[in-house]
Order: structure tokens, then C-alpha cells, then sequence
């Protein structure tokens, strides 16, 4: 993977084969369609805002530097949903600890994702599309994985609706290819309305046996398909690229 950093920017680049509705119409209906959620969700926003202000104290939103399109870098918001406990050497405490009741109900509900809305409405992000993996992820995907940043990444996607968390990662990355080959507004439409039926349904939000999802590195290296050395370099790669 060929990545280049400048200016406080990732990117890499991909030929881009726009169709028309991607090209001209995707963007705008984004745009249209966060800001009507903003809208309408404003309460939502507000009450929860206000909870999470309560229950595990400020900062309310979280926020977190994802690979954008073409790999740029851009800070994901979210709603925080674990607290700041650390042991006695300062170093935070795992996150099935750090991650209450409170902040599981968030989860399940979807709703620590709300703030997303207004990525997508800034341009970084967009309503249907490849999951914002993390910058530590990014640094394992080979030449074939990396075609998920040709486009904005989503809100919610075909991975999500196929799965979520409780998919295999070579499964996320080929529903996210397969849906990157196949991009039209009936599809996004089709895939925000399986959205809202998965958020009412609560399903696929944790793998079995974890409180959040498995970084893709951490996944290589269990499964054999990264060595030590190779996964030592990646973490280290990750941490200079969150330094830009």
C-alpha cells in the first residue's frame, strides 16, 4: 500500500469511474437528507447530548481521526459511550470495563452515532457507504482492500446491513468492494431503509465474546495472517499517521 502524507493529509489515489448518480446526484441528496435529520433529530440530539453529559461527564462527543475518501484523514464524531477510568500507571482500562450500561444502550440503539450527521453534512462522510475504519486498520489493507476509500465512507453500508460486527473481516471488505462496483440510488435507498430496520431490530452490534469490534491488525495477527514483526510495524506506521 502507497500511501502519501503531506499537509496534515493521508491520501491515496484511486481512477475514479463515477456513474451519473454518483458523480451528480449522491452528494447533494447527503447533504439534503442529514440536514432533514439533523432537523427532525434535534431533540434526540439534545436529550441524548444531555445524558451522556450526565452519565460519564464531558467531553459529551467523542471524536476519533478516520481515513476518509482517498485515505484522507478526517474527525469522526460520535457520541462518547465509555468513561475515562485508568489504572494506577495511567494507562486507560480495557474497554469491557470502560464501556457501562449506559454506554451499551447507546450502542445498541445506534444512537452514539447521531453526530455522524454532521461529517455527513460537512462532505466527509456520506449516508450509504464503506464503514470509516480506523487509521490502525487502514495500515493492513493490501492494494485490494484500500478500493474501499475510493469513495466516502458511509453512515451505515452493505457490510452493516449484512452483519455489522458480527461478520468476519474478509466479509466486510467484500461487501464494501461489492457495493463500490455497484453504486446506484435505488441501492443507497434500499440500504437506508435495511438501516433502520437493523437499528430497531439491535442486531449485529458486537461480535460474540467482545465489547467492541476487533481491529483488523489484532485479527491478523490472531488468526496467523500477519507475523509480529509485521504488525509492530503497522502500529507504529498508524501512530506517525495520527501525528499529521
Amino acid at each position: 500500500m502507497q500511501i502519501e502524507a503531506k499537509q496534515n493529509e493521508t491520501t491515496v489515489n484511486f481512477p475514479q469511474k463515477l456513474g451519473l448518480y454518483t458523480k451528480f446526484f449522491k452528494r447533494p441528496m447527503d447533504f439534503i437528507l442529514s440536514l432533514i435529520a439533523i432537523i427532525v433529530l434535534s431533540p434526540v440530539l439534545l436529550i441524548t447530548a444531555l445524558l451522556v453529559r450526565i452519565k460519564l461527564g464531558s467531553p459529551v462527543i467523542f471524536k476519533q481521526k478516520r481515513p476518509g475518501l482517498n485515505g484522507k484523514i478526517f474527525t469522526l464524531c460520535k457520541f462518547r459511550t465509555m468513561t475515562d477510568e485508568r489504572d494506577s500507571s495511567g494507562n486507560l482500562l480495557p474497554d469491557e470495563t470502560r464501556l457501562i450500561r449506559f454506554g451499551r444502550i447507546l450502542r445498541s440503539t445506534s444512537l452514539d452515532e447521531l453526530p455522524e450527521l454532521f461529517n455527513i453534512l460537512r462532505g466527509e462522510m456520506s449516508v450509504i457507504g464503506p464503514r470509516p475504519q480506523l487509521i490502525k486498520d487502514m495500515v493492513f489493507f493490501n492494494e485490494e482492500q484500500m478500493k474501499r476509500q475510493s469513495v466516502l465512507p458511509g453512515l451505515s453500508g452493505l457490510a452493516q446491513v449484512n452483519g455489522r460486527n458480527c461478520i468476519l473481516w474478509e466479509d466486510k471488505f467484500k461487501y464494501d468492494l461489492q457495493y463500490i462496483d455497484n453504486i446506484t440510488l435505488i441501492g443507497d435507498w434500499k440500504l437506508i431503509f435495511q438501516t433502520i430496520i437493523k437499528v430497531f431490530k439491535k442486531s449485529g452490534i458486537h461480535a460474540e465474546g467482545m465489547a467492541t469490534a476487533e481491529d483488523f491488525g489484532d485479527y491478523l495477527l490472531r488468526t496467523g495472517k500477519t507475523s509480529q514483526a509485521q504488525y509492530d510495524a503497522g502500529q507504529a506506521e498508524a501512530k506517525e499517521l495520527l501525528k499529521l
